[in-house]
Formats: C-alpha cells, structure tokens, sequence
C-alpha cells in the first residue's frame, strides 16, 4: 500500500487558466505575439517570460525541481512558444529562462513586481498565475516553510491580501489531501499499458506520452465541461500514481 502524490490539482489549473482567459476574453493568440522582436531579453521580461521565472523559483524553493515538476514545466513551455514565430527557439531561451532563475533566488521581489507592473489592469490573470504557483508547492506532497514564506512574499507584491492566500492555501491544500490514491502493481502497469518485462525506459517513455495526451494547452481555450475536466483530472492522478509506483518497486 503506497501513498502518491499526483499533479492533479495542477492540471485542473491549466483547464482554469484556458477557459477563464476565453470567457474574459483574455485569450492568448499567435496574432498577439506575431510582431513580438524575439530575444531572450524581451521574451523575460514578457508577461510570460516572468511567469516562467516566478515558477522556476517555486520549483526550486524546497531545494531541488522533481521529476514530475520537470515534466510539467517542459509542456508548459510547449504551451507557451507555440505562440510565437519561432517556437522552437521560443522553447530553448524559455528554458534558459527558467534554469537561470531558478538558480536565484535573491531577485524574486523585482520579477513579481515586474508582473504585477504588466498585468496591473488584469487581475484575473493575476489570480490564476497565482493559484497556479500555490499548486506547484504541492507537487511534492508538502508544504514546506521556505515554499509558503516564498508564495507570501509574491502574493504581495501581486497585490493579493493575506486572507486571499489563505483562502487558497487551504483549498489547493485540501485538493491535494484528496488526490492519494492506492493501486497495485499490476493495475500501475495496466494503466500504463506495460508489461512487467517493460524497461526503464519504456516506462518513462509511457508515462510522458500519457502526460501529453492527457496535458491541456495551457494557452487556448478548452471550453471543457465540468464532467470532462473532473474525467481528466483524476485520469492524469492515476498516471502519475501508477508511474510512482513502478519507479519505487524498480527503484529508479
């Protein structure tokens, strides 16, 4: 019987982000980014540009950015440069960004300010950026203090009240309580749809095909249902549970 923390929690988010950006209109297109001067500079400083540092630093405050957080981070800068001209010189300077930033931690009060600055007059995007980085402290099942002292710190400076991050604290918290889940070995493999006999990497292979498949674009709207988002949510908890599983029974 083995415990698995999951990314849930965070996938539903990415369905929030989606389809909150198209029912206020805040949707990101190709259109918005087809005069957008690519360098590694201007793309930083973009909007997304600083939401990719804020999130290397989240990722990064319990000390290391785990397996399952690297995979969610490479989806989402898939997400995020294919809206630009060249998304796979988009892609490469987006993960530059993100292993810079992740690496300095001393300048986290400039980059949040720096986007409060450009979504000033959008407080709803302000909101789910936000609520996306309290579900990233939970990917690893806990909340430590480093982490929670770091979202307060942005919470501020995103101009967010001290109840508004606990009201959030307490909900994705709660999200995460809920999403352990107990399976068998064989079931784990099944879900994979592996055999036991399976190598290392055929199942890291697996695993990340799944996590694609079942991954919304974090940019374009979905307009999902709520039955559908809840069918994908818990789809997703059980890949990443079975590939837990598999990886601690093959110690990998």
């Amino acid at each position: 019987m083995t415990q698995m923390i999951v990314l849930a929690v965070v996938v539903l988010l990415f369905f929030w982000l989606s389809r909150s950006f198209s029912k206020n209109q805040h949707t990101y297109s190709k259109s918005q980014f087809s005069g957008f001067k690519l360098t590694k500079e201007n793309l930083a400083y973009s909007e997304l540009g600083l939401f990719v540092a804020l999130s290397a630093k989240v990722a990064k405050a319990d000390g290391r950015v785990d397996e399952l957080e690297a995979e969610l981070v490479s989806n989402m800068f898939n997400d995020i440069s294919l809206l630009f001209p060249n998304p796979e010189a988009t892609k490469k300077m987006l993960k530059e960004i993100f292993d810079e930033e992740k690496n300095a931690p001393h300048n986290l009060d400039p980059v949040a300010q720096a986007l409060y600055k450009a979504l000033e007059n959008d407080p709803h995007k302000r909101q789910k950026m936000m609520e996306f980085l309290v579900n990233l402290t939970y990917i690893d099942g806990t909340l430590s203090h480093a982490e929670e002292e770091m979202l307060r710190l942005i919470s501020k400076h995103l101009h967010f009240g001290e109840a508004d991050l606990a009201s959030m604290l307490e909900r994705f918290g709660s999200y995460h309580r809920h999403s352990v889940k107990e399976s068998s070995i064989d079931q784990a493999y099944a879900l994979l749809n592996l055999s036991v006999q399976a190598s290392n990497d055929e199942v890291k292979k697996a695993y990340r095909a799944l996590v694609r498949e079942y991954h919304p674009d974090i940019i374009k709207s979905q307009g999902a249902s709520d039955e559908y988002l809840k069918e994908a949510t818990e789809k997703v908890q059980e890949i990443n549970a079975a590939y837990e599983m598999i990886k601690k029974s093959r110690g990998i």
